[in-house]
């Protein structure tokens, strides 16, 4: 039967889950509570310059392939994607770097100008990966822990893979060199999660860039966002702005449909929600309709970090400089860090940086001769005792100033625009509980079954997509996410 569905949203889960419904021949609604779709990949443009705020790190891309075939269409008809070369740049506090690419060869190589003893423990580390990528992302990703024994099935695989590890423990257990340990354990960072702590299986993202690579999109992130928009639209989806949802309507104890703030109903016989997981059962669901999640049980759960972003647009380029698009910048401190952002919730006075360079290989995110910048610094979510009304201008200025210092000289002479956001924003504009980045952070017993479902336990016509669901923040566990609603839901 086609079904009036409402999806609440416009992240790249919503977004996903919205064209592959549309595609089944039900009748979508998207609903997004901003001026402009995107979510976390919101776009930002002033004088010539254009900036991602979310998602600049592409792979999986065939996963986009998909989304458009599921429309009888080509991806490549709407949007460009173009191979990073090399994926990151790593540096040490002292400004060493480490170059990670698509070459098994190089790779080594730079291994064995940092520790030649750890040549082999590489090859075993990346040879155990694939076992744990074939089961954790090929076999598992995309399919519902709905029921108990969905867990109890898988977790003999997991318990053999040695899921129950910390990545950092397990990279340590082939890798020995400090820095180099860094390098392969940081990536549970980029979906929320801090190395000490998460599942082991996160190791497999190394397995997942050597089989598809690194991408990002001609045009910045935000083309892939206008380009879904408008396939979406082209198969007949209907996309509301400044929609903000106020309550999902319950009766009989299933959903009827979406209230806004405006007042405005919007009927459905199906309600998808790629809002924060928290924020969608805590402040759009009455309590008397959920007796599984309850505020008690959300609050219980644990987050991850926060984050700020500084944007900057320059006049100036800075290519001759050591960096290229994609550059992580360690300070001195690994695990000490890592343990005052996620448990003691506390701000340090040091820092590690993610600085994306979007213009490094696309000038059209930047007038002639300058440069979009945007860096990144995990911060405790609000569940610290930081007031960022004081705090904040504060820790620009450090990390304006070691940039200046160390990697980006005369940078502040330079500035011609800037933009900046903190836990804040997360909070009050993504409506993300405590501020957080990446909603519950990746842990073993917040995975697959442990972590909230893609079909409400209370509700059993609403259903989540995106970063605090099932699998995961990260862009291939999002999109995996809306493949999980559009299957549970069926075509019309």
């Amino acid at each position: 039967m086609q079904q009036q569905i409402v999806v609440i949203g416009s992240g790249f889960g919503g977004l996903s889950a919205a064209i592959r419904l549309a595609a089944k021949g039900h009748q979508v609604t998207l609903l997004e509570k901003r001026d402009k779709p995107g979510g976390r990949a919101y776009v930002y443009k002033t004088q010539g310059f254009t900036f991602d705020s979310g998602p600049t790190v592409i792979t999986a891309p065939f996963m986009f392939d998909d989304i458009w075939q599921a429309a009888g269409k080509r991806r490549e008809d709407y949007f460009e994607l173009q191979p990073c070369k090399p994926y990151y740049r790593l540096f040490d506090a002292k400004g060493r770097h480490f170059e990670y690419g698509d070459d098994p060869a190089a790779i080594l190589e730079e291994i064995r100008r940092w520790n030649p003893s750890d040549v082999e423990g590489y090859k075993k580390f990346m040879a155990s990966t694939r076992a744990i990528f074939q089961k954790g992302f090929v076999e598992l990703a995309d399919q519902p822990f709905l029921h108990f024994t969905d867990m109890v099935r898988v977790a003999p695989d997991l318990i053999r893979m040695q899921s129950y590890l910390s990545t950092y423990r397990y990279v340590s257990r082939f890798i020995k060199h400090d820095f180099l340990r860094r390098c392969f354990s940081f990536h549970p960072l980029f979906i929320g999660g801090n190395p000490f702590d998460s599942s082991s299986i996160y190791a497999m993202v190394h397995y997942l860039e050597r089989e598809w690579g690194v991408h990002h999109a001609m045009g910045g992130t935000g083309t892939i966002v206008a380009a879904m928009v408008k396939l979406f639209k082209e198969i007949g989806g209907k996309l509301e702005f400044n929609a903000e949802a106020s309550e999902i309507m319950v009766e009989n104890g299933r959903t009827v449909g979406v209230r806004l703030v405006d007042g405005r109903i919007f009927k459905a016989d199906t309600v998808v929600s790629n809002a924060d997981v928290p924020y969608t059962y805590q402040k759009l669901i009455a309590p008397e309709h959920r007796k599984f999640n309850t505020d008690r049980r959300l609050l219980s759960k644990k987050y991850s970090m926060s984050l700020v972003v500084i944007y900057l647009g320059l006049n100036r380029r800075y290519d001759d400089h050591g960096l290229v698009q994609h550059n992580i910048i360690f300070g001195k401190r690994y695990k000490g860090l890592l343990n005052d952002i996620f448990n003691r919730r506390h701000l340090s006075r040091d820092f590690s940086l993610y600085l994306h360079r979007s213009s490094h290989a696309d000038p059209s995110m930047a007038p002639a001769g300058g440069e979009a910048v945007y860096v990144l610094s995990p911060v405790p979510h609000l569940g610290a005792r930081t007031d960022w009304s004081k705090a904040a201008k504060g820790y620009r200025n450090a990390i304006i100033n070691f940039l200046e210092e160390n990697y980006m000289p005369e940078l502040s002479k330079h500035i011609v625009v800037e933009h900046m956001v903190d836990p804040r924003y997360y909070r009050d504009a993504l409506n993300t509980h405590l501020g957080s980045g990446f909603s519950m952070q990746p842990l073993l017993t917040q995975s697959a079954w442990f972590r909230p479902h893609n079909r409400s336990e209370d509700i059993p016509n609403l259903y989540f997509v995106g970063a605090g669901t099932h699998p995961g923040a990260g862009l291939p566990g999002v999109l995996s996410s809306a493949i999980i609603a559009e299957r549970l839901i069926g075509e019309a």
